[in-house]
């Protein structure tokens, strides 16, 4: 089952136009693949997995980032 969550964030304006211009650029992409890309990568980098709990969210996290990284256009 692959289960979504909505999130509302703001971001700076800066941030936004970079987005804006990569995703003209590559229409395979959209800004939910790229959020959930960005945000799966960042957890990969700071998690610590120490426990049994945090080395199967580490897993998860990473399945994430793999399937969204080579997702390919429908």
């Amino acid at each position: 089952m692959n289960a979504s969550v909505s999130i509302l964030a703001e971001i700076p304006e800066d941030l936004h136009e970079s987005l804006q211009g990569y995703l003209d650029n590559h229409p395979e992409w959209d800004q939910d693949r790229v959020f959930s890309a960005a945000l799966s990568l960042f957890l990969l980098q700071n998690s610590q997995t120490t426990t049994p709990d945090a080395t199967r969210s580490y897993r998860r996290a990473a399945r994430v980032y793999l399937d969204t990284l080579f997702k390919h256009a429908v």
